[in-house]
Parts: C-alpha cells; structure tokens; sequence
C-alpha cells in the first residue's frame, strides 16, 4: 500500500533546496565534462589534444568510484581517523544516502553528489600542470593515490565540521583553500617531479582551436553559478549573493587582465581574457558569500593584476619557476589566486554575512576591514592569521604529500613519456588522432603578440611547406 502524501518519511525535506543542490552540482559536473575537457583539448597542441581532454575524462569518472568506496566518509565523515582526516567508509549505504545531509535539508546522497564533483574537479586542475608529457599510466595512479591522501586532508580540515580549521573558525566559502590552492601547489610539485615537455612543445605550444577553448572556458564560467551558488546548501539569499559577486569578479579580473596585455603587449590576448576570468573566479570563491559586492570588484582588480604580475613579469625574473614546466600555469592561476582570495577573504568578510552563512560561535567571523571599522581590531587580526595558517597548511600537506606520491609512482612506472613518444603524442598513446587535418596548431598570420603566450611565429621554411597542404 502507498504510503499517505501526509505521512511522508521524508517531510524533513526541503525539496527547493534539494533540487536546488542537485542542479549545482550538474553545473560543477559540467565545468569538467564536458567543459575542461574541451578546454584541455583545444587549448594545446594539437597532437595533445586527445590525451589532454582524456586525462580530464578520467579523473572524473576515477575520481567518482574512490570517492563513494571511501573518499566522502575520508572528507566529512564524523568519525575521526585522525586530527586532519576522517575515517574511511562506504558511501554507497541506500538507508544512510535516504537520511538527512550533515548540512542543509536534503539527503546524504545529494551531498555526497555535491561533494564528488568539487573533488573531481580538483584533480583535472591539477592535470592542467601536467599536460603534454605526463605518463598516461602514471597519471592512472596518481588520482585514486593524491584523492586518497591529499585531498580528503584538506576537505576534512576545513570543511568537515570536526576538522580542526574549520573548527578554529578559517574561512573558505567555496573551495579557494581545498580546491585551487591545493590544485595549484600540487600540480606545481607534481611538474617539478614529471619534468617538463619536448623542448620544441615547451617553446611553442600553440592552441589547435581557439574557438573551441572559449567554449570550454564559457562552461566553465557559467558552471561556476553551481560551483559558489551551491557553497551555502540551500536555495537562499546568501546562494544568490554569492552568485553574483562570482560573475561580477570574474568579468572585473577579465577586463583588467585585458587591458594590462593591452597596455604592455599592444594586443588582446584571448588566451590571457581566460586566464583573467580564471583568476576571478579563483579569487572570488572563498569569499563569495560573504563579501559585499565592492569588495567583489575589488577582487576581481587583484585578481586581474596580481596573479599577472606573478605569471608575466615575475615567472619570468625567478629561475625556479622558469625550470619548472607548469603546462596551463596553474600555479598563477589557481595557487596565487587562491591564496590571495583567502587573504582578501580575511580581510573583507563581513560578519552580517558571515553570520548568515556559519554556525555556533558566528561572532569571531570578522574580516579585518570590519575589525577596525568596528572597534573589534583583535578578532579581525585573528581572522587574518587564521586565513594565513590556513594557506601554510594547504600549501605543507600538499608539497609533501603530492611529493611522496610522485617518488612512489615512479618506482612503478616512468612519471614522464619518452622523447619519441612526446614528439609523437597522441597518436603514440592511444593510436587516436583529434583531427584530419595537416597543420599542428600553427596560424598562418604574422602577430607580434603571439610569444607573449607561447605561440610564436613560424618560420618560412614552415609556412611555405603549410601553404602545400592548405
């Protein structure tokens, strides 16, 4: 017999805010597939293109079974394993997915949805570092291996109510600290271990499909409305703030970003516009919920300049980063543009948001700003110091860990492809090709704006030889 519509077991439920949820994390989901996936493989060679937007197809479907056979309970189950890290389960229990979510009104399977796709996520900005030589075998074992002991660390800690940051009371809206930052650094690392591409690919790498980048960086921007708009749980107030202080810094970075290659480079880049718009809504993700919109601007003018500086001007001057070969620079824009969202979050946090968005004790959520504006200059302090203790942490765990897996893989299989199979790629890989086509990317037109970027001119002995085929 049907049970009554009146006696329902589920009437805890709140079924907005469920389907609300279940709707943000398809727009996360679709940052990935397909979203990064045609990023990756338009904005590289195209002799890459296949195994760069495979690599991202991969993690996400490796990503989704560790992640329910131990990576949720890891993350933000209540039993503790130890300070930093949960204790490793099954998430896949249909009475325990049909109870009430940890946080908000709706079941424990929309949450670990929710939480899979965040996860997924990082690992494909991690690959981002990684393109163009990484072993395909050694990246197989690297994502259940990194998702297994680094991420689950930081989710744990900061966005698992026993974790200890998050229990100390350090802010992280969306993911700045536990997605971008831990990605940066780790893809980071993870580059310094694999080692860099051909010299040819790393001289020039010009994307195969620009049109077809700018689609991929648009799902991206659009699936960031699930990404921040789902951060709060719940179909409310603070979920449409932080969906429109995400697309207001985003579109401010993007600008500013243009108009200094303008100012410096004479050209607008469309490769720097996404990298722009990138670093917006990197920048604005641990924050977005609660800062007021002028502080989003005002975001979205760091982000568009500081990781610049870093990425143009000063990668440039540090022989450290030069010999480290960051495929997508991801340690600009995810890394640096983390970071400085989590200060900046520090900083600008105010505590009517804040109060709207944390539990318990929501008094010590104060940004500095308000702390002098206030009188309350020792809480804003304390906020800053915990920002930054949080980033040192982030930074530690995943300098080591991704360190340790890197040396351990190695013992397995080679981290780097060969120099044949680099010349090679695709084709050397999977016996699979992106495109019938002759050319390798390369564009015909002279541009003095094309080095800038890593696209450079090609010399005439090329383009008479492309005008053949043409």
């Amino acid at each position: 017999m049907a049970t009554p519509p009146n006696s329902s077991p589920d009437d805890w439920l709140n079924k907005g805010d469920n389907a609300w949820q279940l709707t943000a994390a398809t727009l996360v989901g679709l940052q990935s597939v397909p979203g990064l996936v045609i990023l990756y493989g338009s904005i590289v060679k195209k002799k890459w293109a296949v195994n760069s937007a495979f690599m991202a197809l991969y993690a996400f479907a490796a990503v989704l079974v560790c992640w329910v056979g131990w990576g949720y309970q890891m993350s933000f189950g209540l039993g503790k394993f130890l300070p930093f890290i949960g204790r490793p389960g099954f998430a896949l229990d249909q009475k325990s997915l049909l109870d009430p979510a940890f946080s908000g009104e709706f079941p424990m399977a929309t949450m670990v949805f929710f939480q899979f796709v965040f996860a997924a996520i990082t690992l494909i900005l991690v690959a981002g570092a990684l393109l163009g030589r990484m072993n395909f075998h050694a990246w197989m074992l690297f994502v259940p291996l990194w998702l297994t002991f680094s991420y689950t660390v930081g989710a744990y800690s900061i966005w698992c109510p026993d974790g200890f940051l998050s229990k100390a009371g350090v802010m992280d809206f969306c993911g700045g600290f536990v997605i971008h930052l831990s990605s940066g650094v780790a893809g980071f690392t993870a580059a310094y271990w694999v080692g860099p591409r051909a010299s040819n690919d790393r001289e020039r790498f010009p994307p195969n499909n620009v049109l077809l980048m700018l689609a991929g960086a648009g799902l991206l921007w659009m699936g960031w409305t699930g990404f921040n708009g789902g951060g709060p749980y719940a179909a409310n107030g603070v979920a449409s703030l932080a969906v429109l202080n995400t697309h207001v810094c985003a579109a401010t970075s993007l600008l500013v970003w243009l108009l200094l290659d303008v100012l410096f480079f004479s050209k607008p880049s469309v490769i720097g516009a996404v990298q722009g718009m990138i670093t917006g809504l990197v920048c604005i993700t641990p924050a977005a919920g609660i800062v007021q919109g002028w502080a989003a601007i005002i975001m979205g003018i760091l982000s568009g300049s500081i990781p610049w500086y870093t990425m143009m001007v000063l990668h440039k001057k540090l022989s450290f980063l030069k010999r480290v070969d960051d495929t997508l620079a991801v340690f600009h824009t995810h890394a640096v543009a983390g970071s400085l969202g989590g200060v900046l979050t520090g900083f600008f946090a105010d505590p009517h948001l804040t109060a709207l968005f944390y539990t318990g004790d929501v008094s010590k959520y104060v940004g500095l700003a308000y702390g002098l504006k206030d009188g309350r200059l020792r809480a804003g302090v304390r906020q800053m110091l915990l920002q930054l203790g949080g980033i040192a942490f982030i930074v530690a765990v995943n300098v080591v860990v991704t360190s340790a897996i890197c040396v351990l893989i190695s013992r397995i299989v080679p981290l780097c492809l060969s120099e044949e199979d680099m010349q090679v790629g695709d084709d050397a890989i999977h016996g699979e090709e992106a495109y019938a086509l002759w050319g390798d990317g390369e564009k015909l037109e002279k541009s003095s704006h094309d080095s800038v970027y890593g696209v450079e001119e090609l010399p005439p002995e090329e383009l008479a030889k492309a005008d053949r085929f043409a």
